[in-house]
């Protein structure tokens, strides 16, 4: 492999991957007596945002995070105070970034990368999650899937990146914390660079692909992109 091969356009994903949602589990700590009750609402929230495209389907993902709350809190028999969900949304869009971002994008913007970020969550006014969280200003586009109207990993989600940015595919390696993420990613022809934040893990299942680099954190996955970047 060349180097003009090895992509020189690195999409993050957005939520966990760069922020923090652990910054959310006082809501459910306090809600449902149990902080772990995030992981179910995340799980059901990613579940039913994939239901709805391959449904035909969309609804923005903060819209369905409220429904996904209030559904959760069905399943628990635990009431919702008007003040829990504006509280969800609250927290949902000032979640700060993990310790390992800023240095991680600062390497890589450094060595000449091109950033940028695709996320679930739609385009919103300014001050931005990323803004709020101080690290906007590394991206030279941020992308939303709400202009394919189809969640994450549909591939006309990543084909969304790749044309806007009028590059090919192959020019894109998506950075997650989401298997799913990189899975799509990389059968929509990008590279994926998968980061086992907790909770996270490869999925060891015949046909499903490996992702090209895992890391435990955002530096050393920096690290290895621009390592294979040099090697090629």
């Amino acid at each position: 492999m060349s180097q003009e091969t090895f992509p020189s356009v690195i999409v993050f994903d957005v939520n966990e991957t760069l922020l923090d949602i652990t910054t959310l589990e006082p809501l459910f700590a306090r809600v449902f007596g149990d902080h772990g009750v995030l992981r179910e609402w995340f799980a059901q929230l990613v579940l039913y945002s994939q239901t709805m495209t391959l449904s035909g389907l969309y609804t923005p993902f903060g819209e369905l995070g409220v429904g996904s709350l209030q559904m959760v809190a069905t399943i628990h028999q635990v009431p919702l105070a008007d003040s829990d969900l504006a509280e969800l949304k609250e927290r949902m869009g000032s979640m700060p970034a993990h310790p390992d971002v800023l240095p991680a994008l600062t390497r890589l913007r450094d060595a000449g990368f091109r950033l940028v970020t695709l996320t679930n969550s739609p385009s919103g006014a300014s001050p931005t999650p990323l803004e709020k969280a101080g690290v906007s200003h590394f991206f030279e586009r941020s992308f939303s899937v709400e202009t394919a109207g189809k969640f994450k990993p549909a591939p006309e989600t990543y084909r969304l990146v790749a044309r806007e940015l009028s590059v090919d595919t192959s020019d894109l390696c998506l950075v997650a914390c989401h298997l799913w993420d990189t899975i799509g990613a990389q059968a929509a022809g990008c590279r994926g660079a998968f980061l086992t934040r907790p909770h996270n893990a490869v999925l060891p299942a015949p046909g499903v692909p490996l992702p090209d680099l895992v890391a435990s954190d955002l530096t050393t996955l920096a690290e290895q992109i621009i390592r294979q970047r040099q090697t090629c």
